[in-house]
C-alpha cells in the first residue's frame, strides 16, 4: 500500500476502505506519511468529498491513534454534550447541573478558548480554587455520587486529529465538512460517551455561516455516531448575535449563575433548556421531550437547580459562596460603556467582532500560549430587535488594559442600529435525530 495510490484514488472520487482510511492517518501520526503527502489527501477529501462509511471509518481511526476514556464504572447511561462553538456560550454551565438533577449522569471533558469562541475550563477557572484537573478516581467517583464532574482533556486523546487539524489550518481545508464531523465526532467517541447531543451553531458568530452547511455538518455527524453505537441528536441553533448579554469567562459564570435562577435572557435559556432536555430523554430519564423541558423548568423554579450548580463548585474545590456573591468573581479595572450614535432598532450584531472585541480586551487567546484575563469581557445591555436611544449604553467593556480603543471601535460597528424593527430569527433552527 502506498500513499501516492491512496490520494490518487480519492483525486478521482472513488471509495476508500478503512484499511486504506487508516493507512493514511497512522502513518502521518507515526511521522511515516510527510506533511506533502497529507496536504494533498486532504486537499482530494476536500474536494471529492466522503461518503457516510468514509467519514465513519476516518473518526474511528482518529480514535484509534490514541487513548479512549473508560466510563464502565459509572452507573448509568453518561450523555455528553458538545458545541460547534459560539459567542458568549455558557450552555454547558447550565446543561451539566441541570441534567445531574434528575440523576443522569455527565462526564464532561471540556477544552479550552482559542480566537474569538471561549472554553468552557477557562470559564471554571475564573472561580477561585476550581479545580479541571481530576484523577481518574476522583472523576469517576463524583459522577457516580453526584451525577456530575467536568475536567480538560486529556493529552493523548485522539493524537492523530490534533496533528492532521494542524496542518488543515495551513492548507486552506478546515471548512470541509466530512473532516470537521470527523474531528469532532472523534473526541465524543473517545470520551467514552454513550450518547451525545450535538449544538451545532450557525451564523455570523460561527463556524457554519448558512443554515445548509449546518444542516450538512449536523446529519453527518449524527450518522457517525450511530454507525459506531452511539445515539446522537443534533440541535442547530442561532449565532447570528452573541448567546445572552455576557461575553467573558467571569461574567459568563455571572449569567449562567442567572439562567439557573431563573433570570436569564430567553434565548439561552430556551437553547439550554432544550439541548438538556434531549440529554435527559437520550439518558432515559423521560420519555418525551415535552415532558423533559417542562420539568427542567420546574427544576429552575424550585431552586434545585441552582444548589447543584454550587454542589458541583463545591466538589470540584471551588468556592462556591460566589454562587450567592456573584460580584466576588474577578473584577477589571475598567468598566468603558460604548454609547449609541443614533436612535432605533438594533437590526445585527456581528458576533465574531464582538467576539474578537472581547479576545482583544484580554477575554481570549490569540495563540495557545497567551494568558486569559478572567475579568475581561463585554456586557451587551441590547439585543437584537430591541430599541436604543442615541447616547444610551449599548454594551460595557471590561477590561485590565489601558489601550482599548480598538475594542471600542470594533463593538460600535459590530452592531447596526436602524429605523424598522428586524425580522427575528428562531433560537433553534432544526433538530437532525
Amino acid at each position: 500500500m502506498r500513499a501516492v495510490d491512496i490520494i490518487e484514488k480519492k483525486k478521482h472520487g472513488e471509495i476508500l476502505t478503512s484499511e486504506e482510511i487508516n493507512y493514511m492517518v497512522i502513518g502521518y501520526t507515526e511521522d511515516k506519511i510527510p506533511d506533502y503527502q497529507m496536504s494533498a489527501f486532504l486537499m482530494a477529501i476536500y474536494f471529492m468529498g466522503m461518503n457516510k462509511e468514509e467519514t465513519s471509518n476516518l473518526t474511528l481511526s482518529f480514535v484509534n491513534s490514541g487513548d479512549r476514556v473508560d466510563l464502565s464504572m459509572i452507573e448509568g447511561v453518561k450523555v455528553d454534550k458538545h458545541s460547534t462553538g459560539g459567542v458568549g456560550d455558557k450552555i454547558s454551565l447550565i446543561v451539566i447541573p441541570l441534567v445531574a438533577s434528575v440523576g443522569i449522569p455527565v462526564a464532561k471533558m471540556s477544552g479550552r478558548g482559542l480566537g474569538h469562541t471561549g472554553g468552557t475550563i477557562d470559564k471554571l477557572e475564573s472561580i477561585e480554587g476550581f479545580k479541571v484537573e481530576l484523577s481518574e478516581k476522583e472523576f469517576i467517583d463524583n459522577v457516580n455520587k453526584y451525577k456530575m464532574a467536568i475536567v480538560g482533556q486529556s493529552a493523548n486523546l485522539t493524537p492523530a486529529d490534533k496533528k492532521i487539524y494542524s496542518l488543515r489550518d495551513v492548507t486552506s481545508t478546515v471548512d470541509s465538512i466530512p473532516l470537521i464531523a470527523s474531528s469532532i465526532m472523534s473526541k465524543k467517541i473517545a470520551s467514552g460517551a454513550d450518547a451525545i447531543v450535538l449544538d451545532v451553531k450557525v451564523g455570523s458568530g460561527a463556524f457554519m455561516k448558512s443554515l445548509d452547511q449546518a444542516k450538512d455538518l449536523a446529519r453527518k455527524m449524527v450518522d457517525i455516531g450511530k454507525s459506531l453505537g452511539r445515539d446522537t441528536i443534533a440541535v442547530i441553533t442561532n449565532m447570528d448575535q452573541p448567546l445572552g448579554y455576557e461575553i467573558g469567562n467571569a461574567n459568563e459564570i455571572k449569567e449562567a449563575i442567572r439562567v439557573l435562577r431563573g433570570q436569564g435572557a430567553e434565548d439561552e435559556t430556551k437553547i439550554a433548556l432544550t439541548i438538556a432536555s434531549y440529554m435527559c430523554v437520550l439518558g432515559g430519564a423521560f420519555e418525551s421531550f415535552d415532558s423533559a423541558y417542562k420539568s427542567l423548568k420546574d427544576i429552575i423554579e424550585s431552586g434545585k437547580a441552582i444548589e447543584k450548580l454550587k454542589e458541583l463548585i463545591e466538589i470540584q474545590g471551588g468556592d462556591k459562596r460566589i454562587i450567592d456573591n456573584p460580584e466576588n468573581l474577578p473584577n477589571a479595572n475598567h468598566h468603558v460603556e460604548v454609547k449609541a450614535l443614533r436612535s432605533g432598532y438594533i437590526s445585527f450584531i456581528d458576533a465574531e467582532e464582538i467576539g474578537i472585541s472581547a479576545m482583544l480586551l484580554g477575554a481570549g487567546r490569540r495563540t495557545k500560549e497567551d494568558k486569559i484575563d478572567y475579568a475581561a469581557g463585554i456586557s451587551l445591555k441590547k439585543k437584537m430587535g430591541e430599541y436604543i436611544k442615541v447616547d444610551e449604553t449599548i454594551a460595557i467593556l471590561h477590561t485590565n488594559l489601558d489601550d482599548y480603543q480598538v475594542s471600542y471601535d470594533k463593538v460600535l460597528s459590530a452592531i447596526n442600529i436602524t429605523d424598522d424593527r428586524p425580522e427575528m430569527k428562531d433560537y433553534i433552527h432544526e433538530i437532525i435525530k
